[in-house]
């Protein structure tokens, strides 16, 4: 990761925070991004120039950049204010969400496009963004962070959660997941990696407390963010020819690669 440029959305708190921090310990200048600027929530702790300040104190090169994923305008801007600021972009991680649990019949549509626009065509339109300089470079890595709610829901019989409301959110991570390998293909020759990662269980990080998403009396049972920023740290630090295209776990790829 040294002298290497990466943008990490969603960088304000949990697996976004964890993963600018890795890499830019490791030597990476890291465009830190999100909405939050200043915490307006206090169960959502956190903000971009707290994530900026904590990687500069610990002696790394980081730039805080306010971006609405949902906007056009502010997708070309991060990518135009990091590379102004940084120099071109040879890491894209795309990690923002956004998230609501209801019930399709009771899923307002604006809801679902705002869903949509975030969590799948926001890193579509990253990736074309980044993928002419990474082309003439050749190399770069992007990589989509994804869930195990993009499986299919195992029954009949379905379990008591299974009508929490995440259909929606469900269809958004499969969809990255087949954006990554897809895109892989088209850009192998290119030298450029692209992969799908999720953790193996529920991260406990603030978003996921706030929605409930781990039953009671299992918290201790969650992944640390430590696990997904070593895990996504080993990716796009491998051997871009073997591990391009894997839509993988967090704790086996790590298993795997220590073996």
């Amino acid at each position: 990761m040294e002298g290497r440029v990466a943008i990490v959305t969603g960088a304000s708190r949990g697996i976004g925070a964890a993963i600018a921090m890795r890499f830019a310990a490791a030597g990476a200048a890291v465009a830190v991004s999100a909405r939050t600027e200043v915490e307006s929530d206090d169960r959502l702790p956190g903000t971009i120039h707290e994530t900026a300040g904590a990687i500069s104190a610990a002696g790394g090169r980081a730039v805080a950049i306010r971006a609405d994923l949902a906007s056009a305008a502010d997708r070309r801007r991060l990518v135009e204010t990091a590379e102004a600021e940084l120099g071109p972009v040879d890491v894209l991680v795309n990690n923002a969400a956004v998230t609501w649990f209801v019930p399709v019949a009771d899923f307002p549509l604006r809801r679902f496009e705002v869903m949509f626009e975030v969590q799948v065509r926001a890193p579509f339109e990253l990736a074309q963004l980044v993928l002419p300089g990474m082309r003439e470079r050749g190399r770069g890595w992007i990589l989509n962070i994804s869930s195990g709610a993009a499986r299919h829901p195992q029954g009949p019989p379905y379990g008591p959660r299974a009508g929490r409301g995440g259909t929606v959110y469900g269809m958004c991570k499969a969809a990255i997941e087949r954006f990554s390998t897809g895109l892989a293909a088209e850009v192998y020759d290119a030298g450029i990696a692209v992969n799908a990662l999720s953790p193996a269980r529920v991260v406990a990080t603030p978003g996921v407390v706030v929605h409930r998403l781990i039953p009671p009396g299992q918290e201790d049972q969650a992944e640390p963010v430590e696990v997904m920023a070593d895990a996504a740290f080993a990716l796009c630090t491998g051997d871009p020819r073997t591990l391009t295209g894997r839509v993988t776990y967090s704790q086996a790829l790590l298993e795997e690669l220590k073996a």
